[in-house]
C-alpha cells in the first residue's frame, strides 16, 4: 500500500502539471491582447524579460548546487537548441498569431505531441506502435482542417484566421521539437531546471539582440492591460510553467503527465471563442476534436512519447 505521504506528492505532481498545462493554454490569449500595441518582436522580448525575473534566481541556484559546467561542444549545442528554441520558435509563433485567431493558433498548437512522438521516431530511434501512427495521420487530418477552414491564403481583416498563421504555429512546433531533443542530450548530464535556465538565458539574449537591430527599441509607454498581459505571459506562462512541470515530473510518471499537454489546446481555444468572440466553423471543430484525441491516445497509449514528454519542462 503507498504511504499517505507518497500519495500527497503524487497528487500534488498532477497538480502541478495540470496547472502547467492549464497555463500554457493561455500564453496566447494574452499574446492576442499585448500584440494589439506591439510589434511581435516587442512582445516577445518583454515576456523574457519577465520570464528571466522568476527563472535567474531558480536556475542560478540550481546550477550553484549541482555545478553545472558545459564543455565546448555542450555550449555549442546550447546555442544552437537557445537560438531554434527561442527567437525562431517564438518569433514565428507569435508572427503566426497575428495573423489568425487564438483558438486557431491553441488547436494547432494540439499537434505538439503527435509531432514529438514523430520526432522521437525519426531521430531518436525510438519504436512507435499502429496506434501512433494512426493518431499521427488523424492530427495530420485535424490540423489540415483547422488550417484549410478561413478559405484564404491571408486574414481578410484583422482578428480572421489565415492558412499562413495557422502553418507560422505549425512551423513553430517544429522549431519546438527540436528545441526539446536538443535539450535531451543536455539533460542527460545536468538537471531539466539548469538546462531550460540556460536555454532561455541565452535565447532571450538573442532575442533583444534581433529585437534591437529590426525593431529598435521596446516602447515602455503602454496601456497597464498590455504590461499585465506580458508580466502574465513572462511570469506565469513561461517561467512558472517550466519550474511547475518539472516539478510535476518529478512525482508522477512521464506518461501519466503527457495527458495535461491536452489542456493547452482545449483551455486556448475556449479563451479565444468565449472572450474574444472568435468563430470555429464545423471543419476547425472537427479538426480540434481530431487532434486533440490524437494527443491523448498517443499521450496515454503509445510507447514512444513517456520518454520524449520529460524534456518539455
Amino acid at each position: 500500500m503507498p504511504s499517505p505521504a507518497s500519495s500527497n506528492h503524487r497528487a500534488l505532481g498532477y497538480l502541478a502539471c495540470a496547472a502547467a498545462g492549464s497555463l500554457w493554454g493561455t500564453g496566447f490569449y494574452f499574446g492576442k491582447i499585448a500584440l494589439a500595441e506591439l510589434r511581435v518582436g516587442h512582445m516577445v522580448f518583454y515576456r523574457f524579460a519577465f520570464a528571466l525575473l522568476v527563472l535567474l534566481p531558480v536556475g542560478l541556484r540550481d546550477a550553484r548546487r549541482n555545478r553545472v559546467r558545459f564543455s565546448a561542444s555542450e555550449w555549442r549545442l546550447l546555442l544552437l537548441a537557445a537560438f531554434v528554441g527561442v527567437p525562431l520558435q517564438f518569433l514565428v509563433q507569435f508572427a503566426g498569431l497575428a495573423r489568425t485567431t487564438v483558438s486557431h493558433a491553441s488547436l494547432m498548437v494540439g499537434a505538439l505531441p503527435v509531432i514529438l512522438a514523430l520526432g522521437a521516431v525519426l531521430f531518436a530511434g525510438e519504436h512507435m506502435p499502429r496506434i501512433g501512427w494512426i493518431a499521427l495521420i488523424a492530427s495530420t487530418l485535424g490540423a489540415a482542417l483547422i488550417a484549410f477552414s478561413g478559405n484564404h491564403l491571408r486574414a481578410a481583416n484583422a482578428g480572421d484566421p489565415s492558412l499562413i498563421g495557422d502553418l507560422m504555429i505549425l512551423a513553430a512546433m517544429v522549431a519546438a521539437l527540436f528545441w526539446i531533443l536538443a535539450s535531451k542530450r543536455l539533460m542527460q548530464r545536468y538537471s531539466p531546471i539548469a538546462v531550460s535556465v540556460y536555454c532561455v538565458t541565452v535565447g532571450s539574449l538573442m532575442v533583444a539582440v534581433w529585437v534591437f537591430l529590426v525593431d529598435g527599441p521596446p516602447p515602455l509607454h503602454m496601456s497597464h492591460r498590455a504590461w499585465m498581459a506580458l508580466a502574465i505571459s513572462g511570469m506565469l506562462c513561461t517561467a512558472c510553467t517550466t519550474l511547475m512541470w518539472n516539478w510535476g515530473l518529478g512525482r508522477i510518471p512521464a506518461s501519466q503527465a503527457g495527458v495535461f499537454l491536452n489542456l493547452e489546446p482545449l483551455i486556448g481555444s475556449v479563451l479565444g471563442v468565449t472572450l474574444l468572440n472568435e468563430h470555429l466553423g464545423p471543419s476547425a471543430w472537427i479538426g480540434g476534436a481530431l487532434i486533440i484525441g490524437a494527443a491523448v491516445t498517443l499521450t496515454t497509449r503509445a510507447q514512444t512519447q513517456p520518454q520524449i514528454i520529460e524534456q518539455l519542462g
